[in-house]
């Protein structure tokens, strides 16, 4: 692959990666520094990737591991057990859409990791389930299980049939803001 068709390749991919990295993170300028990093990493690696083979999905994963790596790194570095921090820094919307889009979001964050990762590459970012199981290193069945349980998991926290405490939900949003916040 020349060195225009692969630079022309990740400008196309960049939309893809925008999306998957903001809907994993939750924040639409973590997002931006996560696909910067993956594509300066992408760039960097061109030699490692295999010509003929998925660019985005290897895109896609380095998005991933890239978001994880920052992740632990920040998980040692604050503490905020009683979410004082994140409470102050928390902002309420105006408009009811704007806050079942806040709950949707809280919602999805409080999904497990490999649930949330499997929905979003399959529901928001378009891969068949083959693809999704690729990025993720498991098996076409395992990605199909996730997704089905997580889309569950969705419906029972959005329609409110599942018993649980909102704190919950709040617990992930607050976790989400710190490490935003961490990261500015």
């Amino acid at each position: 692959m020349n060195v225009a068709q692969f630079k022309q390749d990740l400008v196309d991919a960049i939309p893809r990666l925008r999306a998957f990295a903001r809907s994993i993170s939750g924040d639409r300028d973590r997002a931006d520094d996560l696909v910067q990093e993956t594509l300066a990493k992408a760039i960097a690696n061109k030699d490692k990737f295999t010509e003929g083979t998925n660019l985005t999905a290897w895109l896609i994963t380095i998005l991933r591991n890239q978001y994880y790596s920052v992740g632990r790194k920040m998980q040692r570095e604050v503490s905020d057990p009683d979410g004082e921090h994140a409470a102050t820094l928390e902002s309420k919307p105006q408009q009811t859409g704007h806050l079942e889009l806040k709950d949707f979001l809280s919602a999805l964050q409080v999904l497990a990791d490999d649930q949330r990762e499997a929905l979003i590459l399959i529901g928001a970012s378009g891969f068949s389930y083959e693809e999704a199981a690729e990025i993720l290193g498991v098996k076409v069945g395992t990605v199909k299980s996730r997704v089905s349980r997580a889309r569950l998991r969705l419906e029972e926290l959005m329609n409110g049939t599942e018993q649980f405490e909102r704190s919950e939900i709040a617990a992930a949003a607050s976790a989400s803001l710190i490490r935003d916040a961490l990261t500015v």
